[in-house]
């Protein structure tokens, strides 16, 4: 499975902005997707997940109640809106597809990922 990932840009706090993120080759409708980001200086992390279905999302704490995620599977495509962004969210945004997600009370791990997409850059200014 190929990813690619678009939607990112520059944009104020408080704004919002949509990333999609396109699989090709075998079909991706079958594996749970997600979203990681990594800041400046700082360790990827995990942001946003679903599963195949899009029966099921999962967020970090971070991003809960401004972040949407949400799949097309007829069109391959997962997609993440962001509302009332802060100059915090500003990283590049990996999509992911495959692995396992683990829900422990309300810590949700999103790990053993079998794609990983190139990320697309996300600048909030203050």
């Amino acid at each position: 499975v190929q990813l690619q990932a678009s939607g990112g840009g520059l944009v104020q706090a408080g704004g919002s902005l949509r990333l999609s993120c396109v699989g090709s080759g075998r079909t991706s409708s079958t594996y749970a997707m997600g979203w990681f980001r990594q800041a400046p200086g700082k360790e990827r992390e995990f942001a946003a997940a679903i599963n195949w279905s899009g029966g099921s999302t999962y967020y970090a704490d971070s991003v809960k109640g401004r972040f949407t995620i949400s799949r097309d599977n007829a069109k391959n495509t997962v997609f993440l809106q962001m509302n009332s962004l802060k100059p915090e969210d500003t990283a590049v945004y990996y999509c992911a597809a495959g692995g396992r997600i683990l829900v422990n009370g309300n810590v949700v791990q999103y790990y053993d990922i079998d794609f990983w997409g190139r990320g697309t850059q996300v600048t909030v200014s203050s």
